[in-house]
């Protein structure tokens, strides 16, 4: 099946119409046995990265599968690993809409969703159910009505709630589309939230007997040194990765085009420079000594090298899949595994 038909048919209708349709027809394509019609099979290049073997590098980014209602029709696509989520302790029907609007132009997308969610109750039921038993990320937040100095009564309980089912648990404060959320990446906010989300963590290690590795997700609006302060604040309270970036609320590289100005979180290609910004930075902070997950602006499979060369472990896609589809999975894991055997051989080369 050609994706470009595909994608043309589904770029007719609006944004979120199509969002849910494309997510169905990925489940009842799996469900048929008829996912190669769309996909290609799955690339192995596994890479242990916090101590879990991921099949390749390539993952698919929070927000497409908010639910975890197309776990099984997404991992047909060719995926390393999935991200489900944002998710949030009760159920909320986020913003009101139209609340997703596409710039077709620029590649990009600009959302303000709002986390809206079944809650994290039909959320586990789901996961419980599907088929699928490989690497799964699960993003949690906070309710859109939970004061932001009660937002660790929201992110522990949610934390509680998925630990059993997830391969790792990503930390969400960075949406612009939540009030006040990213008031937690203020170093008091987020001493208090990783404090009280580490303490928790301690618990659930005990209880289940397993090591649930816990990521946060941060901004690509900051200041270079909010960064460098951010990332030494994770890594004092050890957290095991961090994801760079969510969307950007800047709008210079889509001014003037329809929409442009529409409230929300941009994604797509004008987000890559300024995430790639941000991913060095953490890279250079890090040094190595924190999982970093690329994600922001991959359209095509150089761009998933060029996270990887910047200093990622692993990358994300969303809206360069809403665009691109399946083959740009493919693309991604060939560039990375392209770029890493040459990396490798300069290394040895150096060392030589």
């Amino acid at each position: 099946m050609n994706y470009s038909l595909f994608r043309d048919l589904l770029f007719l209708m609006p944004p979120e119409t199509s969002h849910h349709l494309s997510l169905q027809s990925m489940t009842w394509l799996e469900r048929f046995n008829l996912s190669p019609l769309l996909a290609r099979e799955m690339i192995r290049d596994p890479i242990t990265v916090m101590g879990i073997e991921f099949p390749n590098a390539v993952g698919l980014a929070a927000g497409l599968d908010k639910d975890a209602r197309c776990i099984d029709g997404l991992a047909a696509m060719g995926f390393g690993f999935l991200e489900v989520g944002t998710v949030t302790p009760k159920p909320q029907p986020g913003n009101p809409g139209p609340r997703m609007f596409r710039l077709p132009r620029k590649r990009a997308l600009i959302n303000r969703m709002g986390f809206n969610n079944d809650g994290v109750t039909v959320m586990c039921e789901r996961i419980r159910k599907a088929r699928f038993k490989g690497v799964l990320g699960i993003n949690i937040g906070k309710n859109a009505l939970t004061p932001v100095e009660n937002a660790l009564a929201d992110y522990a309980l949610c934390l509680r709630e998925v630990y059993a089912l997830a391969s790792y648990i990503v930390v969400n404060i960075s949406s612009p589309n939540t009030p006040g959320l990213r008031h937690l990446q203020h170093e008091t906010e987020l001493a208090r939230l990783l404090e009280g989300l580490k303490n928790e963590h301690t618990k659930l290690v005990q209880a289940h007997g397993k090591t649930v590795p816990l990521v946060v997700k941060i901004a690509p609006d900051m200041a270079d040194e909010e960064v460098r302060r951010l990332v030494q604040r994770l890594q004092s309270f050890e957290v095991d990765g961090v994801i760079v970036t969510n969307t950007t609320i800047a709008r210079d590289q889509v001014a003037g085009e329809k929409h442009g100005n529409e409230l929300g979180g941009l994604s797509g290609e004008p987000l890559r420079d300024l995430a790639n910004h941000v991913l060095s930075l953490v890279a250079a902070e890090v040094k190595g000594k924190m999982a970093i997950i690329g994600v922001g602006g991959i359209m095509t499979g150089d761009d998933a090298a060029e996270k990887i060369r910047l200093g990622a472990d692993l990358v994300q896609l969303y809206t360069g899949f809403i665009y691109a589809g399946p083959d740009l999975i493919v693309d991604s894991v060939r560039s990375i595994k392209a770029y890493r055997a040459t990396a490798g051989d300069k290394q040895k080369a150096v060392v030589a």
